[in-house]
């Protein structure tokens, strides 16, 4: 029982609050986590609690390019049976702190009085035997049922020690009463002692079975489903849209070889199509996919035929160099993977916690481009001040860099380079300042994540590039252009309770090759979350905001001169650790920036599991 019992010991930092001193008592620490979330996951920050920018440490959730290589790797592989480890990481939450020191004298506990029966007890076993320890602020907490574990670890340490001296000789030392007192001690926690050594041995027992059925000691499997219940509720004009159950998969091997880098292998796959909400004035005026208004994050799967086939989605790497952090990706990559998109609860890198629609997620600017590329995070200000934590970004994605014909590549195709600077100007507020310089072939969208959505046929048999949000009038290029946009970013807690985001982009598109292609867009939001409202997890979002537009735009038919906005509301509901239930409605005026179609209102019911 006391092989057992010291190994209770080592599982727990609160259970070491009460050990064998002379042995030269050690703290154990808890195992640190490298980990990191996908890009559909997660920074995410699923707590999105913090809103400290900078790429530093994985405990505070900060710029996708530290959080993702560092906070989710252990948080995403959650077991289903932890009963006995949660009830131990219950017990090591008591009284812990960030170094333990001896305490000498049972005098110094201050919640066990002299009245206590055990009081002399423990007065004698530590002065003779020094064989407990207590916390650094002066408590044992004797009176507190997690105390008693810890108390009947120490116990355990006691008997150790004596018959340590026993076996070398020195029984001299032990003297009987002590011997009598033990047995007492003994007596009074046995149920304490038997329930430590029945918990150790499911923890050993169910961590032989992890080691034994483990496929690699430096991968780890995270996985999300998404089940989607989704109907148009209005702008049914001739009959274009119906109710639809669709899903999307993703399963992310995350590999990690020296605990603070991370590759990203992802595999995905989805049946989501987009409802046609565009010109209802004008039906069939652009086929299927009239407009990219009110696209929602599950609905980006990777394969462009929404036929559940599975692709190779992303695939990249994370590592720190120096004082910075390098992010590579060979494909899949957007700006969001390693930019700080500074909107808290509604993004979650195009996954199932967060808001419905790709526009409450966050900023178009970081729309603007994606596939291949590299990008690198300065951190600043280590001096304090307004540049403490913050830090600089910089990135270039490349949409066809694997294709060696004329005209693509990585210099000469579709491309978009990003810089961006990020203000934590205190705990509770944080700002970013965004440009982003893109290239764009004729026939391509500005805003579509480097084609991830490939392209849609139009009435006019023209093939043209699929965007992830915003109007075709916004999107639509007849030549090749260059864009120019510009964004801020900030986020603002004023409580533990509330959370408030918002962002505004100014996007100048200039054409090579027509003038049709010379255009300004705009666009911007702003989301209120309440994290926490009925239950811890749960997040209640409210978003309103326009979908890039623009008005002085020639050549794209169909188009009108109205502001087309966007109004989205949805609750996640955490039903356990796993699994998240998100009703949302995402209404939508004047689609196709005419106020003469019918305003678009789709309500969703969104089903996400994660492990």
């Amino acid at each position: 029982m006391s092989n057992i019992l010291w190994k209770s010991l080592v599982v727990s930092p609160a259970v070491l609050g009460v050990m064998l001193a002379s042995t030269g008592a050690i703290a154990a620490q808890n195992p640190s986590k490298s980990g990191v979330v996908t890009k559909a996951e997660v920074l995410q920050s699923s707590k999105q609690d913090a809103f400290t920018l900078t790429s530093g440490s994985a405990a505070t959730s900060e710029t996708k390019i530290q959080i993702a290589p560092v906070q989710k790797l252990a948080d995403a592989q959650k077991q289903t049976e932890v009963n006995v480890l949660d009830q131990v990481n219950k017990y090591s939450n008591e009284g812990n702190t960030n170094s333990q020191s001896q305490v000498t004298s049972v005098s110094q506990f201050s919640d066990v009085q002299p009245t206590d029966w055990a009081f002399q007890a423990l007065q004698s076993l530590v002065e003779r035997y020094g064989c407990i320890a207590g916390y650094p602020n002066g408590t044992y907490r004797g009176n507190r049922a997690l105390t008693r574990y810890e108390f009947a670890a120490g116990l355990n340490s006691c008997l150790d020690r004596v018959n340590e001296l026993i076996a070398t000789a020195t029984s001299d030392i032990v003297k009987k009463e002590d011997l009598a007192t033990l047995q007492r001690l003994q007596e009074e926690f046995s149920a304490e002692l038997a329930t430590l050594r029945g918990r150790v041995d499911a923890l050993e027992s169910r961590t032989a079975e992890l080691e034994a059925n483990q496929f690699s000691t430096t991968t780890k499997l995270v996985g999300e489903a998404i089940f989607a219940l989704s109907d148009p509720l209005a702008n049914r004009s001739n009959d274009r849209n119906n109710t639809v159950f669709q899903d999307r998969v993703r399963l992310d091997l995350q590999t990690s070889f020296t605990g603070k880098d991370v590759l990203h292998t992802r595999i995905a796959t989805g049946n989501g199509n987009r409802f046609d909400l565009g010109a209802a004035a004008r039906p069939g005026a652009a086929g299927a996919n009239g407009t990219f208004e009110g696209t929602q994050t599950y609905q980006i799967n990777g394969d462009t035929t929404n036929g559940n086939r599975v692709n190779l989605d992303w695939l990249s790497y994370y590592v720190p160099i120096g004082p910075a952090n390098l992010y590579i990706a060979a494909t899949g990559a957007i700006h969001s993977d390693y930019a700080a998109t500074v909107n808290p609860y509604f993004e979650d890198y195009d996954g199932g916690n967060g808001a419905l629609s790709t526009l409450a997620s966050r900023s178009p600017i970081y729309d603007i481009g994606g596939g291949a590329g590299a990008a690198l995070t300065f951190n600043l200000g280590k001096g304090g001040g307004i540049l403490k934590p913050s830090s600089i970004t910089v990135g270039y994605l490349a949409s066809s860099p694997n294709n060696p014909a004329l005209g693509q590549g990585v210099i000469n195709g579709n491309y978009a380079a990003l810089g961006q600077i990020n203000f934590s100007l205190s705990n509770r507020f944080s700002l970013a300042a965004t440009y982003v310089h893109g290239y764009h072939h004729g026939g391509s969208a500005i805003f579509d994540e480097g084609g991830y959505l490939g392209n849609y046929t139009g009435a006019d048999g023209v093939s043209r590039g699929i965007g992830v949000v915003g109007t075709r009038q916004a999107n639509e290029l007849i030549g090749a252009a260059e864009s120019n946009s510009y964004g801020i970013e900030a986020a603002f807690r004023p409580s533990d309770k509330i959370s408030i985001s918002g962002y505004a982009a100014y996007h100048d598109v200039s054409g090579k090759v027509t003038r049709d292609d010379n255009f300004e867009a705009w666009s911007y939001g702003i989301g209120l979350a309440l994290p926490d409202l009925g239950k811890k997890g749960n997040v209640l979002g409210l978003f309103a905001g326009a979908e890039p537009y623009a008005l002085n735009r020639r050549g794209v038919a169909g188009g009108g001169r109205d502001i087309p906005y966007h109004i989205e509301g949805f609750y996640k509901y955490r039903v356990n650790d796993n699994i998240s239930i998100t009703p949302g409605v995402i209404w939508l005026t004047a689609p196709g920036q005419n106020e003469g179609n019918d305003s678009a209102i789709v309500g969703t019911v969104r089903t996400t599991f994660t492990f």
